[in-house]
């Protein structure tokens, strides 16, 4: 599992890297032979990938109550209901029957309000790890608001879980090209992996030509950056599944594209929000782009999640990492 996270050598554009070659990387041999020597090779990987351990993967949970993710200025977020702590215990009940555990990037304000959701998080065993504490996108910060709030999150979740916050996950991925010192103030404040950049192209984040598989962003620097997965589609990036799309995606794809990721080796990283759990929680008036994909089939989330959990194997982030 620490290999896919192995340093990459050479710059590439934007100040990231070249991306790893380590999870796909094809042998001579199928090269040489062409398409049918490539096709071989993933028969090959199949039968292997079946006859071996399977490959763990991240499960993840963005830890923030269902209007704290659509760009409610926070000073308004008491207008709202505050259904974050029974979609969690719903979630928790979840992972415990299927004896799974997960990294929870929390949400500073939710610990602030909810110390006993996180310690019931960290009693469980899960991993606990920040989300920032307002959720605002990271380009529209400064450094030093960034940074003020980064140390507000982590202060607040270590105190209360025990633990040690080794992780970040940026508030809607928003670790973008305009972002990208954020991975510096991350690195200098003792944290050992982010994974907020989705190599994607979409109108809210995404670094398109971003590696797609686990890599050191700063060179001479231990952070590691777990990128969320994608699945490569005439050359493009499309994600591969979590949130919004693995509600929009039928199951059957989502399954597919994370068992082609898990043939070739490479950990994927799933990711869920309590609220998803909530398919009665509150509807309110929102841009369509929004509302869409907010309250997008929510009824089958609880369904198909637990059924992921039975056809894949996972484990909190910092262990796929192999950094606990």
């Amino acid at each position: 599992m620490v290999a896919a996270a192995a340093a990459v050598g050479g710059p590439g554009s934007a100040g990231l890297p070249r991306a790893p070659s380590g999870c796909y990387k094809i042998p001579v041999w199928a090269e040489l032979w062409g398409w049918a020597g490539r096709r071989l090779w993933v028969i090959a990987r199949a039968t292997s990938a079946r006859q071996s351990s399977t490959v763990v993967n991240a499960l993840t949970i963005d830890l923030e109550d269902w209007h704290q993710g659509l760009q409610v200025p926070m000073d308004e977020w008491s207008r709202y209901e505050d259904r974050v702590a029974p979609a969690t215990e719903r979630l928790l009940a979840i992972l415990r029957e299927a004896d799974a555990h997960a990294t929870f990037f929390a949400l500073g304000y939710v610990a602030e309000r909810h110390p006993e959701v996180i310690r019931r998080v960290a009693e469980a065993g899960h991993e606990v790890a920040t989300h920032g504490y307002s959720h605002s996108l990271v380009y529209e910060l400064d450094e030093r608001q960034f940074r003020e709030e980064l140390r507000r999150s982590i202060g607040l979740l270590e105190d209360l879980s025990g633990q040690r916050v080794l992780g970040h996950r940026a508030p809607f991925f928003s670790v973008t090209r305009q972002s990208l010192w954020a991975l510096d103030v991350l690195a200098e404040e003792g944290l050992r992996y982010d994974a907020s950049i989705f190599p994607v192209r979409n109108w809210r984040y995404g670094i398109e030509d971003a590696p797609r598989w686990p890599y050191r962003p700063l060179p001479g620097k231990g952070l590691i950056e777990f990128p969320m997965s994608t699945s490569r589609v005439r050359k493009r990036n499309i994600p591969m599944t979590g949130g919004a799309y693995f509600r929009i995606y039928p199951y059957a794809l989502s399954r597919r594209l994370m068992r082609t990721a898990n043939t070739h080796g490479c950990p994927a990283v799933f990711y869920l929000h309590p609220w998803e759990l909530d398919p009665h929680h509150p509807r309110i008036r929102l841009p369509w782009r929004i509302g869409l994909t907010h309250y997008f089939n929510l009824r089958a989330t609880e369904g198909r999640f637990e059924r992921l959990l039975r056809d894949f194997s996972f484990a909190p982030m910092r262990e796929v990492l192999g950094v606990g």
